[in-house]
């Protein structure tokens, strides 16, 4: 089960796609965060999301830090990123396996990838929207705007 509307965020440390040390408590009293969690690089419904962030970044705010968040290797998502001309992080959360994914309740145990799964974090570190879809179901765009814009 995803973690609930007003509970504090659960801190991580991973490595992003250019193997760089990404922890979300660096971000904590400086930008809000949109946690993105998806299921694998290189598919299809997951590629139309991270586009649509990529096309839509100014839209999220100067003080927005977009983090999203797979079970691949750094190396799969350092490729991806290239690929697909992502500029925001892709963290790995590959080892130990989706223990990130696990603290906010996206992690399919029997696939080993997580859900779709999104966290609008606030500057305090407190979760203040979220929204967990299935594997095959895309998330809205508009949703996150609105959450951002409701700080």
């Amino acid at each position: 089960m995803a973690i609930e509307v007003g509970s504090e965020a659960p801190g991580f440390e991973l490595k992003d796609n250019h193997g760089r040390t990404v922890r979300l408590g660096d971000l904590r009293g400086e930008k809000n965060v949109v946690l993105v969690f998806y299921p694998f690089a290189f598919t299809g419904v997951c590629t139309g999301e991270l586009r649509a962030l990529q096309e839509n970044l100014d839209r999220l705010g100067d003080d927005t830090e977009v983090l999203a968040v797979s079970n691949d290797s750094i190396h799969t998502l350092r490729v991806y990123g290239e690929q697909e001309g992502l500029e925001y992080p892709l963290l790995s959360d590959f080892w130990p396996h989706g223990a990130a994914s696990r603290a906010y309740g996206v992690l399919d145990e029997d696939k080993g990838c997580a859900v779709r799964g999104t966290f609008v974090i606030d500057k305090a570190g407190t979760v203040r929207w979220s929204v967990v879809n299935a594997l095959p179901d895309a998330r809205d765009l508009e949703d996150y705007v609105k959450a951002l814009d409701a700080l």
